[in-house]
């Protein structure tokens, strides 16, 4: 880890270790390799620099261990038939600056910094208006010199020598106590935790080893990317990424949580009811919360602490609040006991105020956000730089603007409210949901609509003129529902166009549009969740050639990446790119991106759980020839689903299937459309 770079070891949003640098005689390490066999712990291989050009006999073995804090035992192995006279120093330091200061290469806030060394330790403390911050470094066996532990010892021939050294960050003077994410020596809880995790995975033999393998990579960022919440052990949630959003987010963690229901649907539950406890109650500017409205996201940072007067909670996002609703609503139908959703419902219908009551700003139906000071987001959809939302030209749109997906979330959300109340009787919220979601789409394909571009507006600006760039959001509003269907086949084929689909996914906005840069955030990338989530809209339209082209680029991509989708990456054409290019700072793992590939495959078996009806819907859209097995897939509460499907015999068989759940060989009918059936006596 080298000062001055966007690296570090990082302990609440705080970089805790700057630098970090190992030498043997005077001399850098020759790296060898890495492997990372448990999240958690890294394993990297070197060799000491010899004199001459000769092979040096000293072989460098370091293995690091994230927990409460990081350790790391350095074992220097000698290869030769004599001793070695060796001199290890480890330069280390430390500048506490925030993570997005770090991010952005601009550390800017200066401590008052104090160091001092007790016997084998090495303390470095700072203090900034009022906040301590501190780190304990331990080295037996080594002397403090300055900012570097300093070790002289003999390697015996052919023999070894360890030395293990330990990094543990203070808050307020106080040890950060015992370790939730990672292992250390002592504490065998994560190890367990991971242990169940990979247990309870479902198996999946895919006829495809490199699809196996994005699976199964998918699976371990997932269970990596986890935080347990020590007060509530039930409550799991996903964090949004790695390294800088090592945070609960509204919506990352819902969509991520949503397109891991064939892993584990707990992930949405614990999601749903940690976001629950956090619900908007008052009105606050700075913080941009209201009540019923649903956070963005938590940090634990100084320089957010202060941008946000004390607090930790930032709630500015328009499509987290309707996600929450539209979470709940698939969680319902993959077949939650009723009173863990008969106890959500209350916040479900808080959000489903703010909507109305503070979401819907000028009362024209439609969701609009505008930040409430400078120091918030200035766009507050999943596109939130602050140059995420254009028009054709490249014009920046003004405030208070309506995003195009925004709006399809509360489609589904006001969709999936309507259908849970049936569940329970209250035929009165059904009625007033499904008559809400029916006004808000016939509103949404008049006012977004583009009839001389044919495609949808991404947003609604503040003078409530369409924004007419060519974007990948109108795909969310596919796999919504929102879309009318005379309107669906000119979307999919704008998607589907080579100014959209790079070959590996589906960019951000069209290469050409005028803000468009296949290297920017989100202004011509590929993101992963988005691209799969607008195969999941042309898949359930009916356009299954186009999903399934997505779906190949997308793993093909991640085979690239080593089995590992990143957060996002640049949108640069497959025919004249072979390989696809990294964004130089995307975070990986990343949550959605991780679980893009089990959405991708849900989508492909069109794997529809709708327990309110106590149905099944499947209808395997997988590639001719193709063998599939799925097996220890949750499902309904308890239950444990084996599936076995056939292309070349269209031979579906399912075990484990509860005796009370039809299987249904098809595509499951549109949300509105079952609500219609359910309000209606319906054919078998």
């Amino acid at each position: 880890m080298t000062a001055g770079r966007p690296q570090g070891a990082f302990f609440n949003d705080t970089r805790f270790i700057a630098e970090w640098n190992l030498t043997i005689n005077g001399r850098s390490i020759e790296a060898l390799s890495v492997a990372t066999p448990e999240p958690y712990r890294a394993k990297f291989v070197g060799r000491a620099a010899s004199n001459g050009g000769m092979d040096s006999p000293l072989l460098i073995e370091r293995e690091r261990i994230l927990g409460a804090g990081l350790t790391e035992t350095v074992t220097v192995r000698n290869y030769s038939r004599e001793p070695i006279n060796c001199r290890m120093e480890l330069v280390v330091d430390t500048d506490f600056a925030d993570l997005f200061e770090v991010k952005e290469g601009r550390p800017s806030r200066r401590w008052q910094q104090s160091r001092r060394s007790d016997g084998e330790k090495l303390i470095l403390a700072s203090e900034w208006k009022g906040n301590s911050h501190g780190i304990v470094l331990t080295f037996p066996g080594a002397q403090v010199q300055g900012r570097s532990f300093v070790s002289a010892f003999t390697v015996p021939a052919q023999g070894e020598r360890a030395h293990t050294v330990t990094a543990a960050p203070l808050i307020g003077s106080r040890d950060t106590g015992p370790s939730l994410y990672g292992k250390v020596p002592g504490d065998e809880q994560s190890l367990k935790r991971i242990t169940e995790w990979r247990t309870a995975m479902p198996v999946a033999d895919l006829g495809d080893d490199a699809l196996e393998k994005v699976i199964r990579r998918s699976q371990e960022d997932l269970g990596s990317l986890r935080i347990f919440n020590p007060d509530h052990a039930d409550r799991v949630v996903v964090a949004a990424g790695a390294p800088w959003f090592m945070a609960l987010f509204g919506r990352d963690s819902l969509l991520a949580s949503f397109m891991s229901f064939l892993l584990d649907p707990s992930l949405a539950l614990g999601t749903l009811r940690t976001l629950a406890d956090y619900q908007g109650k008052e009105i606050n500017p700075l913080t941009e919360e209201e009540p019923g409205r649903i956070l963005h996201e938590v940090r634990l940072g100084v320089s957010t602490g202060q941008a946000l007067g004390g607090r930790s909670i930032y709630y500015g996002t328009a499509d987290a609040t309707p996600l929450f609703v539209a979470v709940l609503g698939e969680l319902s139908r993959w077949g939650l006991e009723s009173k863990a959703i008969h106890d959500l419902l209350p916040a479900a219908d808080r959000a489903l105020g703010w909507v109305e009551n503070y979401g819907d700003r000028d009362g024209d139906g439609f969701v609009e956000y505008e930040r409430h000071t400078n120091q918030g987001l200035r766009n507050q959809g999943w596109k939130d730089s602050w140059d995420g939302i254009n028009f054709a030209d490249g014009t920046l749109a003004e405030p208070p603007i309506a995003l195009c997906e925004v709006q399809a979330y509360t489609y589904s959300a006001y969709m999936g409210r309507a259908l849970i109340a049936l569940t329970h009787g209250d035929t009165e919220t059904a009625d007033s949901c499904a008559a809400k979601a029916a006004r808000l789409k016939e509103a949404f394909n008049e006012r977004f609509w583009l009839p001389d571009r044919g495609y949808f507006a991404i947003a609604l600006d503040g003078e409530k003129k369409p924004v007419d760039a060519l974007a990948s959001n109108m795909g969310h509003c596919l796999w919504a529902g929102i879309v009318d269907q005379d309107k669906a086949g000119l979307v999919a084929e704008r998607l589907m166009s080579p100014e959209m689909f790079t070959g590996w996914g589906i960019r951000t906005l069209a290469s050409t549009m005028g803000a468009y840069n296949p290297a920017s955030y989100h202004n011509g990338s590929v993101w992963p969740h988005d691209s799969a989530l607008v195969m999941g809209g042309l898949m359930r339209y009916g356009f299954t050639e186009q999903a399934q082209a997505i779906a190949y680029g997308l793993l093909g991509a991640a085979d690239y990446f080593g089995g590992r989708l990143p957060e996002l990456f640049c949108g640069l054409d497959k025919a004249s790119h072979p390989v696809p290019v990294p964004y130089p700072a995307s975070c990986s793992p990343q949550a959605w991106a991780a679980a893009a590939p089990v959405h991708l495959i849900r989508v492909l078996m069109r794997f529809d759980p709708a327990l309110l009806w106590n149905e099944l819907w499947l209808a395997p859209a997988l590639p001719p020839g193709t063998r599939f097995h799925l097996e220890n897939v949750p499902f309904a509460g308890n239950a444990k689903l084996s599936l076995d499907i056939d292309m070349n015999s269209d031979s579906v068989q399912v075990q484990g299937l509860p005796d009370y759940v039809k299987l249904r060989r098809g595509l499951r009918p549109p949300l509105m459309e079952l609500y219609n059936l359910t309000r209606s006596p319906r054919p078998d």
